[in-house]
């Protein structure tokens, strides 16, 4: 077993880990409210960190959104951290598939596309985590409206690639695996998206649950990687190092399209 599976194993154990964590300290720190409350007040006499005892009043501005329980130190450094160690290890591991599918397979437009808005969701999120949106509202959407919408572009891309691609049952069990979270990630984030814009506390607290619902599920998806990247090889990194170009099982396929002799024929001719 290749040691790269090591990558898209640790990056959800990583990642969900460290925004629970996130979570755990805003929550401590009086900075959102708990997921399981659905009372809110159009206004409070105290701000929520000035609060004591179990009835909290909470307002919208406390709703724990992702993005609100890392807006306030300490713990927006761990979300900044957190945040830019998952796009970096976003864009190895896509660009690591999109070298492993020419290895195996050969390029094409889907796998080209992947590593497109892979890369531009890495980025986003980077936007993201390092300008919360207490401090940089408008940088923070942006960030956002990059990172959210090319995640969810990412995995339907991979998953209509890993059909493509499909041989063995097992690799048809993967697809399916990806389809059926794809379309839970989808779900989740119209609800979410559709919920925040709604002025209702309980929609707004149920656009926080669809969000976090979203992110897991994303991050899940990039943890079934480990799949393919359990037989990754040497000749993976010889594809990058060769700026991807087509390897031997893509130059076979490439020749057998355009007509030419396969390897069996090549040995009969000689």
């Amino acid at each position: 077993m290749s040691l790269w599976v090591i990558l898209p194993v640790s990056l959800p154990v990583l990642t969900i880990t460290g925004i629970w964590v996130v979570y755990a300290m805003a929550l401590y720190n009086q900075h959102v409210c708990p997921v399981d409350n659905w009372l809110y007040n159009q206004s409070c006499e105290e701000e929520l960190f000035l609060q004591s005892g179990a009835d909290l009043c909470c307002t919208l501005d406390n709703v724990p959104l992702i993005s609100k329980c890392g807006a306030l130190p300490p713990e927006s450094c761990f979300f900044s951290l957190i945040c830019s160690t998952g796009s970096f290890m976003v864009m190895m591991i896509v660009l690591l598939r999109y070298a492993h599918v020419i290895e195996k397979h050969q390029n094409c437009v889907l796998n080209t596309a992947s590593l497109s808005t892979g890369w531009i969701c890495a980025a986003g999120l980077i936007v993201l985590g390092n300008f919360q949106v207490d401090n940089a509202k408008v940088l923070h959407y942006v960030g956002a409206g990059i990172a959210f919408p090319t995640s969810m572009l990412f995995v339907c891309l991979q998953s209509a690639l890993t059909y493509r691609l499909a041989k063995t049952q097992g690799e048809y069990s993967v697809a399916h695996l990806r389809l059926c979270l794809t379309l839970l990630s989808f779900v989740a984030l119209v609800l979410s998206g559709v919920f925040f814009c709604q002025e209702s506390f309980v929609l707004q607290h149920a656009s926080a649950i669809f969000e976090w619902v979203f992110c897991v599920i994303i991050i899940l998806f990039y943890g079934t990687f480990a799949f393919e990247f359990a037989g990754m090889s040497e000749a993976t990194m010889a594809v990058l190092a060769r700026g991807g170009a087509l390897g031997p099982a893509g130059r076979e396929h490439k020749v057998e399209a355009l007509g030419g002799p396969g390897p069996h024929q090549s040995e009969n001719m000689l």
